[in-house]
């Protein structure tokens, strides 16, 4: 992709979990190329024993629908002092804020159980989970959810190694362990009293003739790399080279990936962070993003 364009590749990543071939070569080829130019791309034709569907995603999004008592167990200690939890748990709405979201961010135990947990390391502090009995399924479906991203999070590195002409496990071991995080975002419709106290030229922007309000404002991701699921609403954009702001379509069984300042600092710059925001369009937009992280001790040199 070169850096003037205006659109965001699209990569068709089948080859990736298969062997070795010319397909697979062009793919590593086209997922560096999309790393070291724009650092967005979306990926589709994903394996189809992935719980990557629609139906999938409305399972996990249903924490959304718990009332406000049952949620705010869950807030970090930010949001509630006297919970113990700093990294992980629930973030409630914040009227006055430039990003106008609510959500939970959930850890690798959710997966893979206490083996995981490290009471003495925030990083590696037990993810605040609801009851079985108020989401039945939801815990198991998350955990799925979150092993499958681990496992698109590890072909693409793999993919990024090929292409840097490193050996393809070089990340490998990096990443045992590692504390990745599952976010679930709601971003509603921001009420008037949201956007009180929020500077103009903060709070709206405007494209292509129209006006929209923040909802998510700009910046880059800090680690490695980012693997985010869309419910069909329009609103992330990715900045280009040239300072415009690109639309990252929301399709259907696919991923927007992109890349995090640590991923660049590891590879020399050689992968690009690429800033990015969410605008409102007037619609609630649910949005699953999946941040592949390595363990806390894994040296990045």
């Amino acid at each position: 992709m070169p850096p003037d364009s205006q659109t965001i590749p699209r990569i068709d990543v089948a080859a990736l979990f298969a062997g070795p071939s010319p397909q697979r070569d062009r793919v590593d080829a086209a997922i560096l190329a999309a790393a070291r130019d724009s650092g967005f791309m979306t990926i589709g034709n994903l394996p189809a024993d992935l719980p990557m569907d629609a139906a999938h995603r409305r399972a996990l999004l249903r924490i959304f629908d718990l009332p406000s008592d049952e949620t705010r167990q869950l807030w970090r200690q930010k949001f509630a002092p006297a919970h113990r939890n700093i990294y992980r748990g629930w973030f409630p709405l914040q009227n006055g804020a430039e990003t106008y979201k609510e959500g939970i961010d959930l850890g690798p135990d959710l997966a893979y159980g206490a083996d995981r947990i490290d009471a003495q390391d925030p990083l590696r502090e037990a993810t605040p989970l609801p009851p079985e009995a108020a989401l039945p399924g939801w815990r198991e479906a998350a955990a799925s959810y979150f092993r499958a991203m681990e496992r698109i999070g590890a072909a693409l590195m793999h993919a990024l190694a090929r292409g840097l002409n490193l050996p393809e496990g070089i990340f490998d071991e990096a990443f045992a362990g590692g504390i990745s995080t599952l976010r679930l975002i709601r971003y509603p419709v921001r009420p008037p009293e949201s956007m009180a106290g929020i500077p103009e030229d903060r709070l709206w922007i405007e494209q292509d003739g129209r006006r929209h309000y923040m909802l998510g404002r700009a910046h880059v991701d800090s680690g490695l790399v980012t693997l985010l699921a869309q419910d069909g609403v329009s609103g992330l954009q990715a900045r280009a080279s040239d300072g415009t702001w690109l639309d990252v379509p929301p399709g259907e069984g696919a991923l927007a990936v992109n890349f995090g300042k640590l991923l660049e600092r590891w590879t020399g710059g050689r992968i690009k962070a690429t800033e990015h925001r969410v605008i409102g369009s007037n619609r609630e937009r649910c949005s699953v993003p999946f941040f592949y992280e390595p363990r806390t001790d894994a040296e990045i040199a």
